[in-house]
């Protein structure tokens, strides 16, 4: 990587001011925090109070710096290349990235960017997605700087950093500077991984251009790349739809990643929700993100994207409802957005628990699986993990190895090897036919048609059905009914039973829709 000159790095990067004092200025609702030490950093004439033991790093002196959101760090300037990023970091806390607004990478004004007014560095908060992105985005036109300020269990120790924005007699506007059009950038982009049997790799930040033009010498031809999520923990310099186009035309193969909130179980800062209701909103919110981000680099739709879903104790019941009925939700959502599925976990945690669920009905099953298994084995064997016959249509990656720095073409990357074996596309799975039924009392529902343990229930009124199946009868001997309806009830996990004796209308041992249409069988 070309050190940039002394000239060069002058002009391209302020010195920050570190003013380390007892300051309430973080006002905080504990005294503790209200008067923590903090210090004060300048960038182009954006001033901002921090934490006093929060390290500040010039990116045009350090142009090596991999820019972490896992860990406390204020960042000043445009991050590199990021090749020096570890592979393995996930997860957020509360970090800062101060670059100039001047349309290089990643640093523009998109649909979640913030603008503070003219003349001023104010914060005005406001909700721009559904999603919980861990992230806020601060745009000071005024100043030509753009904040990013990270967070991890809440956003409030962002916010607070963010209201103590001010600017000093130095703050200039520049002028944004549009990238350069290339003969790549038109190119159409395929649905992506696309149709694909070989080695792959995926590491932390999207690598440049030009190491991917190095890593053409390697025996890799796809690479995955983290488009967007609450837990993505390294800043993405590079990823920008003209990579994008640019990459996929020289013949790689995209694996878009999508970090997201993680198991209820774990101690990453933004965790599904163990409430089944709560865990399906998350995932659907998130699943719309990530189709938002796919769109804004050019992914288009049928492009499998895969939600990041680490590792977790799968012993413990709570947190697998929680993680399913999350990932039933992300994958229904993006069907329903034009895009397929895939999941990326552990083999022993998240893979096991799909598997687990794979024939029963309960849960949304993703179109594709990615499972890490490091045994070094560069197949699509998952062991005794997830049956052979269970994702077999070219549904598959294994990640094999991992943490490996790796030279190609004279460029280290730090690495974990993956193995694909994906198709090419075709269409996303049609939405299942809805059936609306009325029902005269709050029902109870159950996993199957033969369960007797209650898992939420079906309140009262007009109500959507998928099928029906025949099981246990309900009522007594004079009104009753066999015919179990599949539904998603008001309370409880998606994709449950309920009895055909609630239905308002028609007989005993009828199944018909207020139409008079026969319920078909599941």
């Amino acid at each position: 990587m070309t050190r940039p000159s002394r000239a060069g790095r002058a002009a391209g990067t302020a010195i920050a001011m570190l003013l380390t004092a007892a300051s309430a200025a973080l006002t905080a609702p504990s005294a503790q925090a209200a008067t923590a030490a903090t210090q004060e950093v300048a960038y182009h004439g954006y001033h901002l109070r921090v934490p006093a033991d929060w390290p500040v790093i010039d990116l045009a002196d350090k142009p090596d710096t991999c820019v972490r959101f896992d860990r406390h760090a204020v960042y000043l300037g445009h991050p590199a290349g990021q090749e020096h990023c570890p592979t393995h970091v996930v997860g957020r806390t509360e970090a800062l990235l101060v670059e100039p607004l001047d349309g290089t990478g990643t640093a523009t004004i998109d649909r979640d960017t913030l603008v503070a007014a003219k003349g001023t560095a104010t914060y005005a908060p406001r909700r721009t997605s559904a999603a919980e992105t861990g992230e806020i985005r601060l745009a000071v036109p005024s100043a030509g700087v753009i904040a990013t300020a990270t967070y991890g269990t809440g956003k409030a120790p962002a916010e607070r950093i963010l209201r103590t924005g001010r600017l000093d007699g130095q703050a200039r506007p520049i002028a944004s500077r549009t990238p350069k059009a290339t003969a790549s950038a038109a190119l159409d982009v395929a649905a992506q991984p696309g149709a694909y049997t070989g080695k792959g790799f995926d590491t932390c930040a999207a690598p440049s251009t030009a190491t991917m033009n190095a890593w053409g010498a390697s025996p890799y031809r796809a690479v995955g790349v983290y488009i967007g999520g609450n837990s993505r923990a390294c800043a993405q310099a590079s990823l920008t739809s003209s990579w994008v186009s640019t990459v996929t035309g020289n013949g790689w193969h995209l694996i878009p990643t999508y970090v997201g909130s993680q198991a209820p179980c774990t101690s990453f800062g933004h965790r599904v929700s163990t409430d089944p209701a709560t865990a399906r909103s998350q995932g659907s919110a998130e699943a719309d993100d990530a189709v938002s981000q796919a769109q804004s680099l050019g992914i288009p739709a049928d492009s499998v994207l895969y939600n990041d879903m680490e590792g977790y104790d799968n012993t413990n019941s709570s947190c697998s409802t929680g993680v399913l009925n999350y990932l039933s939700a992300w994958t229904d959502e993006l069907h329903a957005r034009g895009y397929r599925s895939g999941v990326y976990s552990s083999a022993g945690s998240g893979m096991r628990d799909l598997a687990a669920q794979y024939a029963t009905g309960a849960y949304t099953m993703p179109d594709h699986i990615w499972f890490a298994w490091w045994n070094s084995a560069a197949d699509t064997n998952s062991g005794t993990y997830v049956p052979a016959a269970d994702w077999a249509d070219h549904q598959r990656i294994h990640q094999y190895f991992g943490g490996t720095n790796e030279t190609w073409g004279g460029v280290t990357v730090n690495i974990h090897g993956d193995y694909l074996d994906v198709d090419g596309g075709g269409s996303v799975p049609p939405p299942p036919a809805k059936y609306w039924v009325d029902t005269f009392a709050n029902a109870p529902v159950y996993a199957s048609e033969t369960s007797t343990t209650q898992t939420g229930t079906l309140n009262a009124g007009t109500n959507y059905v998928y099928c029906k199946v025949w099981g246990r009868q309900i009522g007594d001997a004079t009104t009753y009914n066999h015919w179990w309806l599949k539904t998603d009830p008001d309370t409880g996990p998606a994709n449950q039973y309920v009895s055909a004796y609630y239905l308002t209308r028609w007989g005993n041992d009828e199944a018909k829709d207020n139409n008079g249409t026969v319920i078909p069988d599941c």
